[in-house]
C-alpha cells in the first residue's frame, strides 16, 4: 500500500503545530512564535538590578558605608581625647598662674623671718641653713629684730650694729638682696642682707659661729 502523508498545520495564539501522519502513527512538532531565548535574555540583561548580599557576604556598598562609619567614629573619638587633652592643659596652666599669683604667706615672727629669707636666698643662690640662721641671730640679737649695739668701735664711729643679724649701714647697703625692703632693720632683709655678706666672706651663714 502506497504510503500517504498529510501535513496538517494550524494557528492558535501564535503556536504552530505540525502534525504528521504516516502509516497509523502521529508525529506532533510544536513551535512557539513568542520571543527567542536571545531576545529573552537581552531584555533581562537591560533591566538594573541592585547587588544584593548573598550568604551573608557583604556587597561592595556595604563594605564601604562600615568603613564610612568606622572613620567616623575613630575621629570623633580622636576629637574628644584632644579636647580632653586641650582641657587638662588648660587647668593645669590656671593652676600654676594661680600659684604665681598667691604669695606665700609667712608668720610675722622670727620662724617665718627666717623661712622667708631661705626662700628668697634659694632664688638669689645664696647658700645657708634655718639652723644657721637661727643660731646667728639668737647670738647677736636673741631675736629682737630691732636691737642696737651701742657701745662697739661701730657704734663709736657712728654706724651702729642694728637688727636680727647686727648688720651696719654700710654692709647692709652693699650686700641688700633686691626684692627685700631698703630698711636695714626690717627682719627679711636684715637677715638676707647678711646671709650675702657671710656668703661672700666665710662661704656660708653656718660658718659663723662669732661676730662677723
Amino acid at each position: 500500500m502506497p504510503r500517504i502523508s498529510t501535513l496538517r498545520i494550524t494557528r492558535s495564539h501564535k503556536i504552530a503545530t505540525a502534525v504528521l501522519v504516516a502509516a497509523g502513527s502521529v508525529t506532533a512538532i510544536t513551535a512557539t512564535g513568542g520571543p527567542s531565548e536571545a531576545q529573552t535574555t537581552a531584555t533581562r540583561s537591560s533591566v538594573s538590578v541592585e547587588p544584593v548580599a548573598a550568604a551573608g557576604i557583604p556587597t561592595a556598598k556595604d563594605a564601604a558605608e562600615k568603613a564610612a562609619k568606622e572613620n567616623a567614629a575613630k575621629e570623633a573619638a580622636a576629637k574628644k581625647a584632644a579636647e580632653k587633652e586641650r582641657s587638662e592643659k588648660q587647668a593645669a596652666n590656671r593652676s600654676t598662674e594661680r600659684k604665681a599669683v598667691t604669695p606665700k604667706k609667712y608668720a610675722n615672727n622670727l620662724d617665718g623671718w627666717i623661712r622667708e629669707s631661705l626662700d628668697i636666698m634659694e632664688k638669689k643662690n645664696i647658700p645657708g641653713s634655718y639652723e644657721g640662721l637661727h643660731r646667728n641671730i639668737m647670738r647677736e640679737s636673741s631675736g629682737n629684730p630691732n636691737a642696737v649695739n651701742d657701745w662697739d668701735i661701730n657704734a663709736r664711729n657712728g654706724i651702729p650694729s642694728k637688727g636680727l643679724l647686727q648688720v651696719i649701714q654700710p654692709t647692709f647697703d652693699a650686700y641688700h638682696v633686691k626684692g627685700t625692703p631698703k630698711n636695714l632693720t626690717d627682719p627679711v632683709a636684715n637677715i638676707t642682707a647678711a646671709a650675702n655678706y657671710a656668703a661672700d666672706r666665710y662661704g656660708s651663714i653656718d660658718n659663723v659661729d662669732s661676730a662677723y
